[in-house]
């Protein structure tokens, strides 16, 4: 069927532009809270699991706050005089992203400080004695040696993405359906219980195909 194939690409496009995104926010925030000493690390990283203490949904429900023609966002930028009209971003792909994005984040930084944590830093510093500057030592050093925490976090993030159906609900429009708003109208909606069944287990099988791939190319089959 069309309608679940495109529902299928539409959330597999979602869910990986979602997971690098997030590794682009993401990987700055961690080595910023792994090179800070205590205890400002610890608060730094109490604040990037702290919209945890709230519900899913009320988070989401707060982007619509935020997004919405007479929210927060075109509020401000009307008053600093940057817009004439408010700008339209509530039932768009944007907001989607952003919903994501800022609600599977933390999954992101969190395996990435691991990573960068544990890196020895005398190992940075004898780049540094050879002659490596600052660039040079992040390619050889620090970036291969995270590569872990940045798989582990994509999958945390691409994952839920894909099956992802809230954010898209209220914070996208009609056309902006991923495959888990498909699979929970014919569960709920339609009582279409074998179809959703069969749906459910292909984006299952999918998504690990999709893992064992993304394993192989980086190369981290042992984790």
């Amino acid at each position: 069927d069309p309608l679940y194939i495109n529902a299928y690409l539409f959330s597999l496009r979602v869910a990986f532009i979602s997971a690098v995104i997030a590794v682009l926010i993401a990987y700055p925030m961690a080595l910023f809270i792994a090179r800070t000493r205590e205890p400002r690390r610890t608060l730094l990283l109490m604040l990037v699991i702290l919209p945890f203490w709230t519900s899913f949904l009320l988070r989401v429900y707060a982007w619509i706050g935020f997004l919405r023609r007479d929210g927060v966002i075109n509020n401000i930028l009307s008053w600093l005089g940057v817009i004439d009209e408010p700008l339209v971003m509530m039932q768009t792909d944007f907001a989607v992203y952003i919903g994501i994005v800022y609600t599977y984040l933390p999954f992101m930084v969190l395996p990435i400080y691991v990573s960068l944590e544990k890196i020895d830093r005398r190992l940075v510093e004898a780049a540094k004695d050879l002659y490596a500057g600052p660039i040079r030592a992040f390619q050889r050093i620090t970036l291969p040696l995270a590569l872990p925490g940045v798989f582990a976090g994509s999958l945390l993030v691409f994952i839920p993405a894909m099956g992802d159906f809230v954010n898209a609900e209220l914070l996208g429009s009609v056309q902006t359906r991923l495959i888990g708003n498909v699979i929970q109208s014919r569960f709920l909606v339609n009582n279409d219980y074998p179809t959703a069944a069969a749906l459910s287990f292909m984006l299952m099988a999918g998504i690990l195909a999709a893992v064992f791939i993304y394993a192989r190319v980086l190369g981290t089959d042992e984790l």
